[in-house]
């Protein structure tokens, strides 16, 4: 049998053998992991498809090789395995188009379907329940929305994998599980009915939500303070710590200095996930040294509210606690601000020849594309093509490397009610034209607000555009998008009396005036960059000519 690299998502092309946990001539169980793996998305392990014994390694440990390349032989003992490791893994995009879990992910046991916290990404290692469409005893249908859920990386909707009646909910609203965790039960046709009324079952259900009320809060609090600790740490650490292992480390209250001080087994002395749970172990027992004081590490960016909040007696507060895609946007800020030195620059743009255009091919090209044309696919048509002039821009920090990415994916922040934001990316923005990218931008938003969205719709993004002006802002100044180096802020188009030039003469005329501002690195791209990137944007918009459609 021939062991391949794995496709880890659909933007996901090589991978790099990080660590190889057999050697040649080893047996091996099937499930027992046989490598690791690092890419630009995700470090993670591979399992062996059967078992067997290894006879062949191809690709030597830090090597870098095309998904699907050969990477060891093993003999196969017995029986052929179901499924071989050289069938690449589907990519994140393909799983039922995100929301459906697929089969695998329910399994089905005398006419009752157990459904499971489905796995939305590689590194994704738990869910939230934040909405239950159906309750115990509700039928359902095939494809039918079952329940939505909240990850660290998309919120979406998982629908029923079959026909039939609600059993159990063993998972209450706003609880946090790890996936593969049996969320409800769904009984098929001619399968045993729930033994405890309908009614019962949801007030128990309703009951124990209250109950774990409070302790989630409180548990949800710490669990952020601690993750934030470590991963910003982490984040200016010489070494490099896998998502997998800082999501132990926040699980087992593991501090930055502890994880400094575990010897790393993997490549580089890359701390892995058996590092990692073996330290736990050893801790359990009292094998490790304690930690250092309190006092002595480097405190959590977050304060508790009681520390922060003065609340008068007898004043009437209500106490809302954070939605998981809420916590992700604070904790994504707070390292965007502490990272990058943000400095930001303004033009105004007069959009009268755009403006012309749209209200007199609007319906031209609804009929004909079914594209509603609006400013903002041509503002990320200039964007586009200012990337292209000057190409640091669409670049990345290392530490003391830049990244120049020669590709193009364009993130469009998109608000989401109630107090979402999500920034979807439009993947090779620059091989569209501005009706395809209007077509994207359609497409993206009407994913976003439907919960559609995919992991790999969400990540990979080189450059962002936020359009607060949808909102009758005229001006701000946006957060960068990390590991970005600038985002562009597209303000209200606003009719303004402006002085123009007519036959050589200055004359006030009415125009639609856009204001454009440009958050960009300053450790990477000075005022000159940005300004000059800024000025691109502006020449192109308000240059623009019908033909080039």
């Amino acid at each position: 049998m021939e062991i391949v690299m794995p496709k880890m998502g659909e933007s996901v092309n090589e991978g790099t053998i990080i660590k190889w946990h057999k050697k040649v001539g080893d047996k091996v169980k099937k499930d027992e992991i046989i490598f690791e793996i690092s890419t630009d998305k995700v470090d993670t392990e591979i399992p062996a498809p059967a078992s067997g014994t290894i006879t062949e390694i191809k690709v030597q440990e830090g090597d870098t090789v095309d998904v699907g390349t050969v990477v060891a032989v093993m003999d196969v003992e017995g029986e052929t395995p179901q499924q071989e490791i050289s069938e690449p893994a589907p990519a994140v995009s393909e799983l039922n188009e995100v929301s459906a879990p697929p089969v695998e992910q329910s399994k089905s046991q005398g006419g009752i379907v157990e459904i499971e916290m489905p796995k939305m990404g590689e590194s994704v290692m738990e869910g939230t329940i934040i909405k239950w469409h159906k309750k115990v005893g509700d039928k359902i249908a095939r494809d039918e929305t079952l329940f939505e859920i909240s990850t660290d990386k998309v919120d979406t909707e998982v629908p029923s994998p079959v026909d039939g009646v609600i059993s159990e909910i063993l998972v209450a609203e706003q609880e946090t599980v790890e996936v593969g965790t049996i969320v409800a039960r769904i009984a098929v046709e001619g399968a045993v009915p729930p033994k405890q009324p309908v009614a019962e079952q949801t007030a128990e259900v309703t009951m124990a939500k209250e109950a774990q009320v409070p302790a989630a809060m409180h548990d949800n609090f710490t669990q952020t303070t601690i993750s934030a600790d470590v991963k910003e740490q982490a984040a200016k650490s010489e070494k490099f710590y896998s998502p997998l292992v800082l999501n132990i480390a926040r699980k087992e209250n593991i501090s930055f200095d502890e994880l400094e001080r575990i010897q790393g087994s993997g490549l580089n002395g890359r701390v892995t996930k058996k590092d990692i749970l073996t330290y736990v172990e050893q801790k359990k027992v009292g094998k490790v040294e304690p930690a250092p004081p309190a006092q002595q590490r480097a405190a959590a960016p977050f304060v508790t509210p009681t520390e922060v909040i003065d609340i008068p007696s007898g004043a009437e507060v209500e106490r809302i606690p954070m939605d998981n895609i809420r916590q992700r946007i604070m904790e994504h800020m707070i390292k965007s601000r502490d990272t990058s030195v943000h400095v930001t620059s303004l033009v105004e743009v007069d959009m009268l020849k755009i403006e012309k255009f749209i209200k007199e091919k609007k319906d031209e090209y609804y009929q004909r594309d079914g594209v509603k044309l609006t400013y903002m696919a041509f503002i990320a048509d200039a964007c586009v093509k200012a990337l292209k002039a000057y190409p640091l821009v669409n670049s990345s920090i290392d530490g003391t490397t830049i990244i120049r990415k020669k590709y193009i994916n364009l993130g469009i922040a998109v608000a989401v009610e109630p107090t979402g934001l999500l920034v979807p990316n439009i993947k090779a923005a620059d091989q569209r034209n501005i009706i395809g990218l209007a077509k994207a931008i359609n497409d993206l938003a009407a994913r976003a607000r439907n919960k559609k969205l995919t992991p790999d719709d969400i990540t990979g993004g080189t450059f962002t555009i936020t359009n607060y002006g949808v909102f009758g802002t005229v001006f701000g100044n946006p957060i960068i998008n990390q590991p970005e180096v600038a985002i562009l802020g597209v303000g209200a188009v606003i009719k303004r009396p402006v002085v123009i030039e007519v036959d050589g003469t200055d004359a006030i005329a009415i125009r639609p005036v856009m204001a454009l501002t440009l958050s960009h690195d300053h450790r990477l791209i000075d005022g000159m960059l940005g300004s000059l990137f800024l000025k691109y944007v502006k020449d192109t918009l308000e240059n623009f000519d019908p033909n080039s459609l």
